[in-house]
């Protein structure tokens, strides 16, 4: 499961599950709370104390347990397209899930070319979040005009030419967790 900012490509949340239930949606989606809540709280107060409804949207595909974990977290502070098809255009829908399509496309030709394959569960779980920080840090995007999601979210670190490598730098030097 992954949770991709339209504008930024940024990556907020993901969660490696083996199924969907209602428990794992509600894990995944608490996990995007967590870490956006500022942001998402800051756009439910702008409706609260004006009246204009800036509040932030989440779409998502037809699978049912997303609207009950949404409601648990998100009732009133956020709203939902729900049940959004990949071709949104022809049904006259504003919103799209084109961005998690392409992600999720991206990660599913990448564990194809893993020919053995993962020896765990945990080693999915780490090749997931190594994708991540990789899509989020790393990768320039031909949409964004050559910078990362991270350059767009306005996060700047001093990574310069080889990301990766002073990404790794960084985070030993500083002691932050960027998973």
């Amino acid at each position: 499961m992954n949770c991709i900012d339209n504008k930024t490509k940024f990556v907020a949340a993901h969660l490696f599950v083996a199924e969907r239930t209602k428990q794992k949606c509600y894990e995944f989606l608490k996990q995007v709370k967590d870490n956006c809540c500022n942001q998402i709280l800051a756009k439910y107060y702008v409706k609260k104390f004006t009246g204009i409804d800036k509040r932030i949207i989440f779409v998502s595909d037809k699978f049912y347990n997303y609207k009950n974990a949404f409601n648990k977290l998100f009732y009133r502070i956020a709203k939902l397209q729900f049940g959004v098809p990949i071709k949104c255009n022809r049904y006259g829908l504003k919103y799209n899930n084109n961005a998690i399509e392409r992600y999720n496309g991206k990660l599913k030709d990448r564990i194809k070319s893993i020919r053995s394959g993962f020896k765990n569960f945990d080693d999915a779980r780490f090749f997931m979040d190594l994708r991540r920080i990789i899509h989020n840090f790393v990768n320039p995007h031909q949409e964004l005009g050559g910078k990362t999601p991270a350059e767009i979210a306005e996060i700047i670190l001093p990574l310069k030419r080889n990301k990766l490598l002073n990404l790794i730098r960084f985070v030993g030097d500083n002691r932050i967790t960027i998973i």
